[in-house]
């Protein structure tokens, strides 16, 4: 992969199109497109600010692995709303979002843009694989601060995290993660393992916060620094420190392979070059007339074909 690769966490970003388009815009049928229209929207304007070579629409396709789960059971439990044993679990998702996923599939295969999700695996490892393999500067975009221990200035690899929509995004380098948490991007895998994730339902170390996780990260280097500074009787924490760390011990031995993404995910083979045309134009005209996708489609299929 050569050349500026862009990555989208696509689930959170047809979420914050989802709640940022009104529901009033909908097909010629009436269901409601708001999520396909925004997303496309989105990447309609990341294509022409950030004018990346390849592209890679990173899916979940299991949003909760077992594999995690079985290291911590709280892993995104309030979030399951029926759980498939021989299978992922269904997640909570708004009953007008859901049959708007099969759509946002169908368009970006249709336009070319590589849609990849993998069994077993989060959009997130996803997303780490193609970063740890990319030869060339990463831009990651995504409302979820978990990627943030992606950040590494010395690759060229920084999180677009949109502000409001894509219009207004913060570019996360290493300077605004020492500036915000006081961590590099490995340390922000550190600090949030230590002051837990109610998203996610990671419990943390109780009674480390934020700002005590980032201290304990500056005196002591890393989580393992910090487990080894628990059995020194010489070093500087404080008692009441010392004892939660300690009961928390199980917690932080198992949390880091929960925490930290994945960055040997089987990819498939996938052309992730910017699509100039459309893969499937027959396909593109069908489903811009179905869901009424209209200008929205229009204007990211003419950014695409501007792009030199």
């Amino acid at each position: 992969m050569t050349g500026r690769l862009m990555l989208l966490d696509t689930a959170s970003l047809y979420f914050r199109a989802y709640f940022g388009v009104p529901e009033s815009v909908k097909a010629p049928d009436g269901t409601p497109v708001n999520a396909v229209r925004g997303l496309l929207e989105f990447i309609d304007r990341l294509v022409r600010d950030h004018r990346p070579d390849l592209l890679v629409a990173c899916m979940d396709a299991d949003w909760r692995p077992q594999w995690r789960v079985d290291l911590i059971p709280s892993y995104k439990a309030h979030r399951v709303a029926e759980e498939h044993p021989s299978g992922p679990d269904e997640e909570q998702v708004p009953d007008t979002l859901s049959p708007q996923v099969p759509v946002i599939e169908a368009v970006l295969d249709a336009v070319g843009i590589a849609r990849v999700g993998v069994a077993g695996y989060e959009a997130d490892d996803v997303i780490g694989t193609f970063t740890a393999r990319a030869t060339g500067p990463v831009d990651i975009v995504t409302g979820d601060r978990d990627l943030y221990q992606l950040v590494d200035d010395a690759r060229g690899v920084r999180v677009l995290y949109p502000l409001k929509g894509v219009g207004t995004l913060q570019i996360t380098d290493e300077a605004v993660l020492r500036e915000k948490y006081g961590v590099d991007g490995p340390g922000y895998a550190d600090l949030a393992l230590l002051r837990g994730d109610p998203s996610d339902g990671l419990p943390g170390v109780p009674g480390v916060g934020e700002k005590t996780a980032a201290k304990l990260l500056a005196e002591f280097g890393d989580v393992a620094g910090i487990m080894a500074a628990v059995d020194d009787p010489r070093s500087k924490l404080t008692p009441a420190q010392r004892t939660r760390l300690a009961q928390a011990r199980p917690y932080v031995e198992v949390a880091p392979k929960v925490v930290q993404v994945a960055d040997d995910v089987p990819l498939p083979p996938v052309e992730t070059a910017l699509p100039r045309t459309p893969r499937d134009p027959e396909a593109v005209a069908e489903l811009g007339a179905r869901w009424g996708l209209g200008g929205s489609l229009h204007r990211l299929l003419g950014t695409l074909s501007a792009q030199a």
